[in-house]
């Protein structure tokens, strides 16, 4: 009987601590998501890492892309991708080609314009480590796909406590792939061309132009 007891009063502790830290995740989650909802306009540097032990893959890059609520520009990969809100123009210099597509039909993954609140919907969420990053207080969470068909195992979004910006992104593939994005620079509210998120044609007469 005093084992039975002993095992329930553990069960509802280990409960207790784990919806305490889910809540704790989500209001660090929900301050995110309101600062970054807060801003007109957001211009990012990062770097973007993959990697494979099992496949001997390694690959590294840097990217930029600005954000203004739906809308980005992002130069990536050597390619550039442009979304107004209508169409998604992917623009590759190397092939001298333009894909048009509607948002729908673009099958490059998780959009620029959802970089900073994808863990809104598909996720549970775990309060995880703190760490301390050139002085900047790092608080991870973990965050796991609620889909048992995803092929992601599950995602550590390291958060900046003093600002509420995203730092780092670190996704772990069922295959073993770790990808890691970390921000290099995250700038607020800065003046843009009105002609950034507006995709001029006759900039690209000799490129191949499909329009799906």
């Amino acid at each position: 009987m005093k084992k039975l007891v002993l095992v329930l009063v553990l069960g509802i502790f280990t409960c207790t601590v784990n919806a305490q830290n889910t809540a704790k995740a989500k209001k660090l989650l929900d301050e995110v998501s309101a600062k970054v909802n807060s801003y007109e306009n957001i211009q990012i540097d990062f770097k973007y890492e993959l990697n494979n032990k099992e496949a001997n893959t390694k690959q590294e890059s840097k990217g930029n892309v600005t954000l203004e609520g739906e809308k980005y520009y992002l130069n990536f990969l050597g390619f550039t991708k442009l979304y107004d809100t209508k169409k998604v123009y992917t623009i590759v210099p190397a092939n001298e080609e333009v894909t048009i597509s509607d948002v729908e039909d673009d099958e490059t993954g998780l959009s620029p314009s959802e970089m900073l609140t994808f863990y809104k919907k598909g996720y549970t969420y775990a309060w995880d480590i703190l760490q301390n990053v050139r002085g900047r207080k790092i608080q991870y969470i973990k965050l796991t796909p609620t889909s048992p068909t995803s092929d992601i195992k599950n995602v550590l979004l390291g958060i900046d406590e003093k600002t509420k910006h995203i730092y780092n992104l670190i996704e772990t593939g069922k295959n073993g792939t770790i990808t890691t994005l970390t921000v290099n620079s995250f700038k607020t509210n800065q003046p843009l061309s009105k002609s950034l998120f507006i995709f001029d044609e006759s900039k690209y007469e000799d490129y191949y132009i499909d329009k799906n």
